[in-house]
């Protein structure tokens, strides 16, 4: 696979995480969007490092993606705890219907 095959898998997992990102009510749905796009810029990162000559370190591209990697753990998990918080309270996760959240 060249550079190109590699660039269009992450343009068409990027432009997913977009339309995921901005059309979805669900909280769930747009951290999965947010998800998709971390996954489109680590791509890019591997790819990037793959296909250019380097004559420090191979590994460039790989520990930006590590690195991203574990951003998108994170993010994921304290998402998703604000999720189940909000459940808790709401007992709804509609990102629309969420319009005010005072305590």
């Amino acid at each position: 696979m060249s550079l190109e095959g590699y660039l269009a898998v992450s343009a068409a997992l990027f432009t997913l995480g977009i339309v995921m990102y901005v059309s979805r009510k669900n909280s769930i749905a747009i951290l999965m969007g947010v998800e998709l796009i971390l996954n489109a810029a680590a791509l890019n990162f591997v790819a990037f490092s793959r296909f250019t000559p380097s004559k420090v370190s191979q590994l460039d591209g790989q520990v930006f993606a590590i690195f991203i990697i574990l951003m998108a753990a994170a993010e994921a998990v304290v998402a998703l705890a604000i999720a189940l918080s909000v459940y808790k309270e709401f007992k709804q996760i509609g990102a629309d219907k969420l319009s005010t959240l005072k305590g």
